[in-house]
């Protein structure tokens, strides 16, 4: 299994769960993956880190009384690793965007910001100081891929593209493809439903697409989208967990 020490700069670099009821969510994702928990207190609250063979490679905390009384749903948020918190969210704000939650440092851990892109998604910012985030991905269990959904795809890429010196492919489909660098790492996807906020999706890696959605609904899950096939691509399923929180699973084909 590949251990990752850093995190190139605009590579997705850690992923949290804010949830209405952690205890329930740590139950949830601890059986579906495998996981164990690493829970600590954290300023007013408890943080958990999620482990994979003593690696790190997620986490979740509880949503405030605050976000709750103004109805934020339990979600995944993903963090994109920079140099410098501080200039990137000041030119995320050149470009656009909204900065929810100006740069802070998070103890010694790093400096992160909160940003919302010029289309309504929402992602944070991390610049790595004792703590890089993952240090699994691609395995099952682990993050593997992240697409932005959004009403206004064209708009969304000029704006990444800008903050991040991302580079973009579109498929012969329209799916348009995120390179960080020379590597691949998610997506730019036209939101179908008109009734959904533009987001940001995470994608786990399972070894078997059927079976783990199988698992995560006697877990309690809703699945939105059964698992499905894409030609040469793999299987992918989309899910919710019982406290809302919306994920993808995603078994890769065979080469």
């Amino acid at each position: 299994m590949p251990f990752y020490e850093k995190h190139a700069p605009g590579t997705f670099s850690w992923i949290e769960n804010g949830s209405s009821d952690q205890n329930a969510a740590k139950t949830f994702y601890t059986s579906l993956f495998g996981w164990t928990a690493d829970t600590n207190a954290m300023g007013d609250g408890i943080y958990t880190m999620y482990l994979r063979e003593g690696r790190t490679v997620a986490a979740a905390y509880t949503l405030s009384k605050m976000e709750q009384d103004n109805h934020v749903p339990s979600h995944w948020n993903i963090y994109i690793s920079v140099e410098n918190a501080d200039a990137t969210a000041a030119r995320a704000a050149e470009l656009g965007a909204t900065v929810l939650a100006p740069p802070f440092d998070v103890m010694t851990f790093g400096r992160m910001a909160v940003i919302q892109d010029p289309t309504g998604a929402v992602f944070c910012i991390w610049q790595p100081k004792t703590h890089i985030g993952i240090s699994v991905r691609d395995e099952p269990g682990s993050l593997c891929w992240a697409d932005v959904n959004t009403s206004d795809p064209a708009k969304a890429a000029a704006f990444y593209t800008g903050l991040f010196g991302w580079t973009t492919e579109t498929a012969p489909d329209g799916y348009v493809h995120i390179k960080n660098g020379d590597q691949l790492i998610g997506g730019i996807v036209p939101l179908r439903d008109p009734k959904t906020p533009p987001h940001w999706m995470i994608y786990f890696a399972v070894a078997d697409c059927d079976a783990s959605t199988a698992k995560a609904k006697t877990l309690g899950a809703k699945a939105y989208a059964e698992p499905f096939t894409m030609d040469k691509v793999g299987r992918i399923a989309v899910l919710a967990d019982p406290q809302g929180s919306v994920f993808a699973f995603f078994q890769a084909a065979h080469r």
